[in-house]
């Protein structure tokens, strides 16, 4: 299964069994060696790193770029319009920076927490009613009705983002991810863009107090980004920021009911939370892989040699099911001790939305506990179906059941 030589065969591991339960998958490939030549679903070729060693001190590594400008041959992501390409994903160095600092303000911890009343508002809403659906329906999916929504209610307050268009751009990011038929991913991206432009368009002409319209001062006033670089953040922002949250959610509370004694003793001892929501981003985040990456010049991982211009796949999902850094990785133990993890990224590239990842995580798994106590499971946990993407092991639905019990 390892690569030996410079040019070796290419591995196919993505399957139907991948799609449903990776993790067997990245265990062989760690056993067999740090760094695969693997075929992506769409037949490119890439190297893979698999174990948390290698993939913690990549993260960092100066002549990883994620530049397309750099790239080879190989697989380079999404093909975007430059008016959504010019992101923080693709960026190195300078301009990275200077990107970055103009939208941290943003997010720091402090701004972050302003917005907890508005998170547990729109919870206790979104718990509410999924509640008053058990009482007259056997089951009901909790993507659609909770994971889904409570994100967007906050990212799209911070842009102001219309209602009615909320759920339509949470629909074209899924889509992306895991297109329905061919050519779903081009045109929900043509969707995407047309709305991001118009959206930017109509708050240059009628200013709020929202996130958008201090990057679109920022653009005018000060002339700190180009037009493509502002579309490009909002929809970074937008897409991260609603994406990312959504899954964990369902993906969290699937864990819990996977693991019966741990949830009893979440639901006993309440400040368990946090430390939870840490062992849930490293053991069930849905995001496999951090960006792809370009080396400017010929790296050696684990004694094979990658030219410049390949492209490179640092895999977290299997970084944090590396036993050579977590003990017992496949047990899942909200009372872990070591609690670091990779989920929000490592270095440059860290997540911008982390605090505001985590809160949302935490108020919305803790008002799911506190609202619908005996909430469970709806269907067989093999009936259960997963995005088809080695990106994203996310859940596409999560049918839930349980007479409630508002408190």
């Amino acid at each position: 299964m390892t690569a030996h030589s410079d040019t070796p065969a290419l591995l196919r591991p993505f399957d139907t069994a991948f799609f449903a339960d990776p993790y067997p998958v990245y265990a062989r490939l760690r056993d067999a060696g740090p760094v695969h030549r693997i075929a992506l679903p769409d037949g490119s070729a890439v190297w893979l790193v698999v174990r948390e060693a290698d993939v913690r001190a990549l993260l960092t590594d100066a002549r990883l770029s994620v530049n397309k400008a750099h790239s080879g041959t190989g697989y380079r992501g999404f093909s975007l319009p430059p008016a959504l390409d010019a992101n923080l994903l693709n960026i190195d160095s300078s301009d990275h920076l200077r990107l970055r600092r103009l939208v941290s303000q943003g997010f720091t911890p402090r701004r972050v927490e302003t917005l907890r009343e508005r998170v547990q508002a729109a919870a206790d809403s979104l718990a509410g009613a999924l509640s008053q659906r058990l009482a007259s329906e056997s089951s009901v999916d909790l993507v659609t009705e909770f994971a889904n929504p409570l994100p967007l209610v906050v990212i799209g307050d911070l842009f102001d983002v219309p209602q009615g268009d909320r759920r339509s751009f949470s629909a074209w990011v899924g889509s992306m991810f895991a297109p329905e038929y061919p050519g779903q991913t081009a045109e929900s991206i043509n969707r995407i863009h047309d709305f991001l432009v118009g959206l930017v368009a109509e708050r240059r002409a009628r200013p709020s107090h929202d996130l958008l319209s201090d990057l679109i001062a920022a653009r005018d006033e000060g002339d700190r980004l180009t037009e493509d670089e502002l579309v490009s953040l909002a929809f970074l922002i937008l897409m991260a920021g609603s994406e990312n949250a959504q899954h964990m959610i369902s993906a969290g509370l699937l864990t819990l009911f996977r693991h019966p004694e741990q949830l009893a003793a979440l639901r006993a001892d309440p400040g368990l939370l946090p430390a939870a929501v840490e062992e849930l981003l490293r053991y069930a985040h849905p995001n496999q892989m951090a960006i792809r990456r370009f080396p400017t010049e010929p790296v050696e991982i684990g004694g094979v040699r990658i030219p410049a211009g390949d492209t490179i796949m640092l895999c977290l999902a299997s970084a944090h099911r590396d036993p050579a850094r977590y003990p017992d990785p496949d047990r899942f133990d909200i009372r872990r001790e070591d609690i670091a993890h990779l989920a929000l990224g490592h270095g440059m590239h860290y997540c911008l939305g982390a605090p505001l990842a985590r809160m949302e995580i935490q108020i919305g798994l803790s008002t799911l506990l506190r609202r619908l106590p005996t909430i469970a499971l709806a269907v067989p946990d093999t009936q259960l179906s997963w995005r088809s993407s080695f990106r994203s092991h996310a859940l596409t639905a999560l049918p839930v059941t349980g007479p409630p019990r508002v408190g």
